[in-house]
């Protein structure tokens, strides 16, 4: 059946951000200033490091500035996933950082209490909520991996739930529905945008000075500070927290370690209490599958689906605004939307969005330092950067602290990983990559020599 008549109507904003609550962007940064610490970018990773530095000295001088608007790009307008893991899931931290994921895991969780902690003490109204998440199987192939990971998070302090096909679909009702695990603790629900904008509250409170629609223009060094160009001044500071993610970095050196990937997302109007009760979901889990090139969804809070991911796409080049929309992609995610809940035929879409996230090889966050120490970088957070934000705001603080902590120990945070080949190779690599992995879930999970190559050297991409 062709369910483009769903798309008719739908507006290109992002859901999230296309609320009246948005608030009015802070003026910009005019003249020149100076200060204890500049955090370059709004996102998550800067607003958290902007607080957390306040919270750790109160009498610092923190500026946060950012291109665009807080909250703007992909921390605005994400799934609202907010999970412990730091290394992208329990799988991908097992393949890396086998002698130390037990570690990860303890400090994964104590990082998303800490994120819970400050909406509360903050009072941030983000909508958040303790469901954990489920993942499904919608093939056969797939039930053994699940088992797999139900007793791994079982191993490393989780507390999973197996379901079979009768149990998930007393869950979430969907026929695709072969079986699943209930991640009941580690993860949380959230309205990202009013995550972000509240993050940009408490800083306000604390005394942080925010300016919006100041582009960070260059980087140097002058002795024991750091100068750092915007358009209409310059900023001196004794430190620099770079949190630019998607988009280059100030410092060129790591640029090839982050490519930009696309992501799409759909978003129903509200559902009715009768449409509602036909898939059940009364416990609100988000949910993923276990393909390869896999779907997140989730409820919001006023009872609509959120229907992203599948067509992850590498444009090539540098982000680029053109790239946001693209119709075939929301056209494939309708598709597979009825096809997964057919008793919802004849609901329609009110939004539809897309944008850029970084992706690393290694599809987690890393760090570095530059320039003696005074200034820090992370990126590469791969579209789980919610909660690992945080955790990586500590570590970059802990860096320019020039301190020593369980963090700073940690292999993650210690190597980088492998950088990405230029273009072409760059871009012909990706999309080999992205072909095979589609081909994989078509033939019950197995990979073709290119992906058993890229595994073999700890490479990849991830949907």
């Amino acid at each position: 059946m062709n369910h483009l008549s769903s798309l008719r109507d739908v507006d290109p904003t992002p859901f999230w951000l296309d609320d009246p609550r948005r608030p009015q962007p802070a003026p910009a940064l005019v003249g020149g200033t100076t200060c204890d610490l500049l955090v370059v970018g709004g996102g998550y990773t800067g607003l958290w490091t902007a607080l957390n530095a306040k919270e750790r000295n109160p009498s610092a001088d923190v500026v946060l500035v950012e291109a665009d608007e807080v909250g703007g790009a992909a921390s605005g307008r994400n799934g609202g996933f907010c999970e412990a893991s730091l290394t992208h899931g329990l799988a991908n931290g097992l393949q890396r950082w086998p002698e130390e994921i037990g570690r990860l895991e303890h400090l994964g969780r104590e990082n998303l209490r800490g994120i819970e902690d400050a909406i509360q003490r903050y009072g941030i109204d983000c909508d958040w909520e303790r469901t954990g998440s489920l993942a499904v199987a919608t093939e056969r192939y797939q039930l053994e991996g699940l088992a797999e990971e139900a007793e791994a998070a079982t191993r490393y302090g989780g507390t999973p739930l197996l379901l079979d096909a009768d149990e998930v679909r007393a869950e979430i009702d969907s026929p695709t529905f072969l079986g699943g695990v209930w991640n009941k603790d580690d993860v949380a629900m959230v309205n990202p945008a009013r995550l972000a904008w509240g993050l940009k509250q408490a800083c306000l409170d604390l005394g942080v000075r925010i300016h919006e629609r100041t582009p960070a223009t260059s980087l140097d060094e002058h002795g024991a500070v750091m100068g750092v160009g915007t358009p209409y001044g310059r900023i001196t500071a004794r430190r620099v927290a770079l949190a630019t993610n998607a988009y280059p970095s100030l410092l060129r050196r790591h640029r090839p370690y982050t490519v930009p990937v696309y992501d799409y997302a759909l978003m129903t109007e509200p559902l009715t209490d009768d449409q509602l009760a036909s898939v059940g979901w009364a416990r609100r889990q988000g949910f993923a599958d276990c393909a390869n090139q896999f779907h997140y969804v989730r409820l919001s809070a006023d009872n609509r689906i959120l229907w992203g991911g599948y067509d992850a796409i590498h444009h090539g080049g540098p982000v680029r605004a053109e790239h946001d929309r693209r119709p075939a992609t929301y056209a494939t995610l309708a598709s597979h939307f009825f096809t997964t809940f057919p008793q919802l035929e004849g609901v329609r879409f009110s939004h539809a969005w897309g944008g850029a996230i970084d992706t690393s090889t290694r599809f987690c966050v890393f760090f570095d330092t530059s320039h003696h120490g005074k200034v820090a970088y992370a990126a590469g957070y791969t579209g789980l950067g919610v909660g690992a934000t945080r955790f990586g705001a500590d570590v970059l603080l802990d860096l320019l602290a020039g301190e020593h902590t369980e963090r700073t120990e940690l292999e993650l945070v210690r190597r980088k990983p492998l950088p990405f080949p230029p273009e072409p190779v760059r871009s012909i690599g990706i999309n080999i990559t992205k072909w095979s992995m589609a081909r994989a879930d078509l033939n019950e999970g197995r990979r073709n020599l290119w992906l058993r190559t890229l595994d073999r050297f700890g490479l990849g991409f991830d949907s």
